[in-house]
């Protein structure tokens, strides 16, 4: 049965399973495990970038494609079920509607993209989405009468997922289960499901297809396959994916804005977290996101206490001060690289 879950992609290292299992009993029971706002929704964003950074690792680890307009579905997702939500008010019929055109839209700009595009050498492609996704950013910021521009819109959602809503009253494992753990609850869920999905597609011909691709797209040409419909479909599937992933963000944050889904920055993380993780396996996605989102997070509060407690000992409180934990981040950065160059998954499978 768990052989069918994981499409029979099993993680082929002892360390690395328990890791993920830690990684999902800790996503599972995150209301009741680390109590409080800001866990919350630290594992709600974990869960939304796992789809995300997993994605995008179809795109880049299976099929060898470099895009830098990942984060641009990731924002038509959000916008969609934004803007259906403020016009419509806070129904799931609007959600709904909102999902479908989003990722709708999301599948016709990939595919005119590569249908347009992916003949190109790589550096070109990346290029040209480079252009596309910027055009979308100026586009967000600039129609303010819909997207609310620079400043982004918040919108009210469904009751169920309201923090109003109570589901029963008193505590379960001392925690109220009003609508904001179901909102986390309907992220975890949904982001679980998009990725037992995601390891069945790369486990499939189809993948199998993809990988060849990405190895030598002339021999793969050679036996038959199309390969600009093979990398054009596999745009158009990614960018779905990250299309719900923004649906999901927009949800949980009930807010979306330029900064917050289109961002350059955004597009960095994801390209950072594959790379740690490990490209070519989607636990690598995982373990990437899980890393680098923590040391965002909370790198910076543990540098502080670190540099109180150590305060009198000449130059070290300076050197782990809370201000300069982005310079640790970016050493850790090249550290991982440097020792595990293949990632953090590559590297436990070879062990």
């Amino acid at each position: 049965m768990l052989n069918w879950i994981i499409s029979g992609d099993h993680p082929r290292s002892r360390i690395l399973t328990i890791v993920l299992l830690v990684v999902l009993l800790g996503l599972a029971f995150a209301p009741f495990v680390f109590p409080g706002t800001r866990s919350l929704a630290v594992a709600a964003r974990i869960c939304v970038l796992i789809v995300l950074v997993a994605s995008y690792d179809i795109l880049l680890g299976y099929t060898g494609i470099v895009s830098f307009a990942h984060t641009m579905f990731f924002g038509i997702g959000a916008y969609g079920v934004a803007i259906s939500l403020n016009a419509l008010g806070p129904s799931w019929g609007a959600v709904g509607l909102g999902t479908v055109a989003g990722v709708l839209l999301s599948i016709v700009v990939a595919a005119v993209i590569g249908l347009l595009s992916l003949r190109v050498r790589a550096i070109f492609f990346s290029m040209i989405t480079l252009a596309v996704a910027s055009f979308f950013l100026i586009l967000a910021s600039q129609l303010s009468w819909l997207t609310g521009g620079e400043d982004g819109m918040s919108f009210s959602i469904p009751r169920l997922l309201s923090p109003a809503f109570k589901l029963v009253d008193g505590e379960v494992l001392g925690q109220k289960i009003n609508g904001r753990i179901i909102a986390y609850y309907l992220v975890f869920l949904v982001s679980l499901l998009l990725f037992l999905f995601m390891l069945r597609v790369v486990n499939s011909p189809f993948g199998r297809v993809l990988q060849a691709i990405r190895e030598n797209d002339f021999r793969a040409e050679a036996l038959g396959n199309r390969v600009v419909i093979y990398r054009t479909a596999a745009s158009c599937l990614v960018a779905a994916l990250a299309a719900l992933a923004g649906v999901l963000n927009a949800l949980w944050l009930r807010y979306t804005g330029p900064d917050a889904t289109l961002s350059f920055a955004i597009m960095l993380d994801v390209l950072l977290m594959v790379v740690i993780g490990g490209m070519g396996t989607l636990y690598g996605a995982v373990i990437g996101v899980v890393i680098l989102s923590l040391a965002q997070f909370y790198l910076q509060d543990l540098m502080g206490t670190a540099s109180e407690a150590l305060a009198g000992i000449l130059i070290l409180p300076e050197l782990i001060a809370a201000d300069r934990w982005m310079l640790w981040l970016g050493i850790l950065f090249v550290l991982s690289v440097y020792f595990f160059p293949t990632g953090i998954v590559g590297k436990l499978r070879e062990r």
